[in-house]
């Protein structure tokens, strides 16, 4: 396999250029990956790959995908062993759920400011007069999402706009739509000031993003400590192979290197649950 690794890499590797070049997948109809109960699955695939792999991935995870195998045979080959082509389908699904996680916590972002957004152009539609129904119509949903649609229906159309305010307070970051669930349900039941009570949803909800800010501010220099220190090995692995020493090699061919390999990850991976551990907790307490 060692002997026919060098072609198959520059095969592969020539026909990911193009792809990538080209645009990445058709964006209908291209199953990528499928890890679903079906007749393309792989046979004894376990629990958590099929969790983490979706039956379908858009382009930017498809790229990512194709990133992490071109960088597993590109070691291979440079490391002449077939350690890191082999180590690919189980890095690429974490690497798949690293980069949803993050796109995960943006999106939620974005839908914390358009909840904000959205009270305050709320309150000041019913202060100029328009009836609560019509304001939340004249708003809309934007940055709200499918749920938020369900909320202008429901006040254009007579609904429970309450409860579709609930409901699309369970989208990530729009939790702040319960408060403004609970200010309608009062000002319809009781007739109190819906204008003043998203006022206060809304200050409520800037200073609650603002202390997130100034936590994030505090934990960047500890964090990009982390990223430091979780690269120095591959900054190790640089300097040694511009020193002619070949690190890889001697960490995939040798029984002594591939001790030193397992024992580095396994410290590696430590070190960063630790301090990402360190670095919750500090997020807890400050909440």
């Amino acid at each position: 396999m060692t002997g026919q690794l060098p072609q198959f890499a520059v095969a592969l590797c020539a026909g990911a250029g193009v792809w990538l070049v080209a645009g990445g997948p058709p964006r209908r109809g291209s199953r990528l990956l499928p890890t679903g109960v079906g007749p393309m699955e792989p046979v004894g695939a376990s629990v958590p790959l099929r969790r983490l792999m979706p039956r379908r991935l858009d382009g930017v995870e498809a790229r990512l995908v194709v990133a992490c195998a071109a960088i597993g045979l590109l070691l291979s080959l440079y490391g002449r062993s077939p350690l890191p082509l082999l180590a690919v389908p189980l890095l690429t699904p974490l690497a798949l759920r690293w980069w949803r996680g993050r796109r995960a916590r943006h999106a939620a972002e974005r839908r914390r400011d358009a909840v904000i957004a959205f009270c305050t152009a709320l309150a000041g539609e019913v202060r100029a007069g328009r009836p609560p129904g019509e304001a939340v119509a004249v708003v809309g949903q934007a940055g709200l999402g499918v749920p938020g649609g369900g909320v202008v229906a429901a006040a254009r159309y007579g609904g429970d706009v309450s409860a579709a305010l609930r409901a699309a307070s369970a989208q990530p970051g729009a939790d702040g739509l319960r408060g403004v669930a609970a200010c309608w349900a009062v000002a319809v039941d009781g007739g109190a000031s819906l204008a003043a009570g998203l006022e206060r949803v809304a200050g409520a909800l800037r200073a609650e993003r603002e202390h997130h800010e100034e936590l994030r501010a505090q934990l960047a220099g500890p964090r990009a400590t982390v990223g430091l220190l979780a690269a120095l090995p591959l900054f190790g692995l640089a300097l040694g192979a511009a020193m002619g020493v070949a690190p890889l090699q001697v960490l995939l061919n040798t029984p002594t290197g591939l001790g030193c390999l397992a024992a580095g990850a396994l410290l590696e991976c430590a070190g960063l649950a630790w301090i990402r551990a360190i670095v919750r907790s500090a997020e807890r307490a400050a909440s």
